[in-house]
Protein backbone atom coordinates (compact mmCIF):
# COMPACT_ATOMS: atom_id res chain seq x y z
CA UNK A 1 0.00 0.00 0.00
CA UNK A 2 2.85 2.53 -0.30
CA UNK A 3 2.08 3.05 -3.30
CA UNK A 4 -0.99 4.85 -2.61
CA UNK A 5 -0.37 8.44 -2.75
CA UNK A 6 -3.08 11.50 -2.01
CA UNK A 7 -4.36 13.24 -4.97
CA UNK A 8 -4.73 9.86 -7.28
CA UNK A 9 -7.26 10.38 -9.72
CA UNK A 10 -9.18 7.96 -11.63
CA UNK A 11 -12.05 8.19 -14.17
CA UNK A 12 -14.97 4.90 -15.15
CA UNK A 13 -17.63 5.73 -17.35
CA UNK A 14 -20.80 3.99 -18.79
CA UNK A 15 -23.66 4.92 -21.16
CA UNK A 16 -27.47 5.19 -20.33
CA UNK A 17 -28.97 2.48 -21.08
CA UNK A 18 -32.38 1.02 -20.18
CA UNK A 19 -31.31 -1.54 -17.97
CA UNK A 20 -29.35 1.66 -15.31
CA UNK A 21 -32.32 3.49 -15.42
CA UNK A 22 -34.71 4.29 -12.43
CA UNK A 23 -37.33 2.32 -13.55
CA UNK A 24 -35.10 -1.08 -14.46
CA UNK A 25 -33.66 -0.28 -10.70
CA UNK A 26 -36.83 -0.13 -8.67
CA UNK A 27 -35.70 3.13 -7.50
CA UNK A 28 -38.38 4.87 -9.15
CA UNK A 29 -40.56 5.22 -12.32
CA UNK A 30 -38.53 7.17 -14.98
CA UNK A 31 -36.48 6.00 -17.58
CA UNK A 32 -33.46 7.77 -16.57
CA UNK A 33 -29.35 7.54 -15.33
CA UNK A 34 -30.74 6.14 -11.43
CA UNK A 35 -28.94 6.41 -8.36
CA UNK A 36 -28.39 3.43 -7.60
CA UNK A 37 -25.87 3.15 -11.29
CA UNK A 38 -24.62 6.50 -10.00
CA UNK A 39 -23.07 4.96 -6.98
CA UNK A 40 -22.31 1.62 -8.37
CA UNK A 41 -20.33 3.37 -10.84
CA UNK A 42 -18.78 5.58 -7.75
CA UNK A 43 -17.74 2.99 -5.96
CA UNK A 44 -16.56 1.09 -9.08
CA UNK A 45 -14.35 4.14 -10.11
CA UNK A 46 -12.69 3.97 -6.73
CA UNK A 47 -12.18 1.08 -6.43
CA UNK A 48 -9.93 0.55 -9.44
CA UNK A 49 -8.23 3.69 -8.39
CA UNK A 50 -6.16 2.05 -5.93
CA UNK A 51 -6.60 -2.19 -7.39
CA UNK A 52 -3.14 -2.45 -9.04
CA UNK A 53 -1.60 -0.44 -6.22
CA UNK A 54 -2.94 -3.04 -3.04
CA UNK A 55 -0.10 -6.13 -2.32
CA UNK A 56 -0.98 -9.35 -2.76
CA UNK A 57 -4.21 -10.61 -1.80
CA UNK A 58 -5.32 -7.20 -0.67
CA UNK A 59 -8.52 -5.57 -2.16
CA UNK A 60 -10.99 -3.11 -0.62
CA UNK A 61 -14.73 -2.86 0.30
CA UNK A 62 -17.20 0.40 0.39
CA UNK A 63 -18.51 1.24 3.64
CA UNK A 64 -20.08 4.88 3.06
CA UNK A 65 -21.15 6.67 0.30
CA UNK A 66 -22.71 10.17 0.70
CA UNK A 67 -23.28 11.68 -2.50
CA UNK A 68 -26.04 13.81 -4.13
CA UNK A 69 -27.66 13.02 -7.48
CA UNK A 70 -28.08 16.86 -8.86
CA UNK A 71 -29.55 16.21 -12.15
CA UNK A 72 -31.26 13.35 -14.21
CA UNK A 73 -29.70 12.06 -17.66
CA UNK A 74 -31.31 10.65 -20.25
CA UNK A 75 -31.18 7.12 -21.97
CA UNK A 76 -28.34 7.46 -24.67
CA UNK A 77 -26.17 9.98 -22.35
CA UNK A 78 -23.00 9.36 -21.52
CA UNK A 79 -21.61 9.48 -17.86
CA UNK A 80 -18.39 9.76 -16.33
CA UNK A 81 -17.15 10.04 -13.21
CA UNK A 82 -13.96 11.46 -11.71
CA UNK A 83 -12.76 10.32 -7.97
CA UNK A 84 -10.06 11.47 -5.81
CA UNK A 85 -8.02 9.98 -3.10
CA UNK A 86 -7.97 12.81 -0.62
CA UNK A 87 -7.05 10.79 3.11
CA UNK A 88 -5.16 7.49 3.68
CA UNK A 89 -5.62 6.70 7.34
CA UNK A 90 -3.87 3.04 8.23
CA UNK A 91 -7.03 0.91 5.88
CA UNK A 92 -9.36 3.43 5.71
CA UNK A 93 -9.35 5.36 1.85
CA UNK A 94 -11.81 8.70 1.17
CA UNK A 95 -12.59 9.94 -2.11
CA UNK A 96 -14.10 12.83 -3.39
CA UNK A 97 -16.33 12.27 -6.56
CA UNK A 98 -17.90 13.79 -9.13
CA UNK A 99 -20.25 12.57 -11.97
CA UNK A 100 -20.64 13.97 -15.02
CA UNK A 101 -22.95 13.87 -17.74
CA UNK A 102 -22.87 15.45 -21.47
CA UNK A 103 -24.70 18.61 -20.30
CA UNK A 104 -22.41 18.72 -16.77
CA UNK A 105 -22.02 18.13 -13.15
CA UNK A 106 -24.99 15.83 -11.95
CA UNK A 107 -23.81 14.31 -9.10
CA UNK A 108 -21.19 14.65 -6.20
CA UNK A 109 -20.14 13.85 -3.27
CA UNK A 110 -17.85 11.27 -0.90
CA UNK A 111 -16.57 8.02 -0.50
CA UNK A 112 -14.97 5.73 1.67
CA UNK A 113 -13.31 2.18 1.65
CA UNK A 114 -11.52 0.16 3.49
CA UNK A 115 -8.75 -2.67 2.62
CA UNK A 116 -8.82 -5.78 3.19
CA UNK A 117 -7.14 -9.63 3.34
CA UNK A 118 -9.27 -10.69 0.24
CA UNK A 119 -9.50 -14.69 1.66
CA UNK A 120 -9.59 -13.51 4.85
CA UNK A 121 -12.92 -11.32 4.48
CA UNK A 122 -14.41 -13.93 2.40
CA UNK A 123 -13.98 -16.43 4.69
CA UNK A 124 -15.07 -14.26 7.85
CA UNK A 125 -17.98 -13.65 5.89
CA UNK A 126 -19.12 -16.93 4.67
CA UNK A 127 -18.40 -18.66 8.39
CA UNK A 128 -21.45 -16.37 9.32
CA UNK A 129 -23.75 -18.18 7.40
CA UNK A 130 -22.92 -21.71 9.50
CA UNK A 131 -23.54 -20.05 12.64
Amino acid sequence: MSELTIGLTNEKSVAVTIENTAIAMGSGTLRVFSTPSMIALIEGCCAESVEDRLGEGITSVGTKVDVEHLAASPIGASILCKSKLVACDGRRLDFEIEVFDNNGLIGKGKHTRFTVDADKFVSKTYAKLTK
